[in-house]
């Protein structure tokens, strides 16, 4: 018989790096918005954050033989858990995303257990 394991506020986004934190994202947001909407959303809101985050200058968004893919900072695979530039991002990610889909793209990142508690903040009230 298995036991449940009960996963508290973090716990899911801190046993992961940040480079599969926002593998996670990409690959979630993709599912949902499609390959092209996120890769424009994820590179609008790193830019926007390149201001306040240095870290985020080695994330690279690209186009190679007409899909859309990304590179991380090495950072992000050395850290478990979100890293203070990905939270930044996922600050600036928010309202893009609440802009784009209302609360749709916001519920359905809260729905993975990795990303509930981390991406993309918190709950809006209603």
């Amino acid at each position: 018989m298995s036991s449940l394991r009960t996963v508290k506020d973090g716990d899911a986004a801190a046993a992961l790096s940040g480079a599969e934190l926002f593998g996670l994202l990409w690959d979630e947001l993709g599912d949902l918005l499609g390959t092209t909407a996120t890769a424009v959303l994820l590179d609008r809101a790193t830019r926007r954050v390149r201001v306040r985050s240095r870290e985020l200058d080695e994330l690279h968004i690209s186009r190679v033989d007409g899909q859309f893919g990304y590179e991380v900072p090495p950072a992000f695979a050395r850290t478990k858990g979100p890293t203070p530039g990905l939270c930044l991002l996922r600050d600036e990610l928010r309202p893009l995303l609440v802009e784009l889909t209302g609360q749709v793209a916001v519920r359905h990142l809260e729905d993975v257990p990795a990303l509930c508690h981390w991406a993309p903040g918190p709950r809006a009230s209603a």
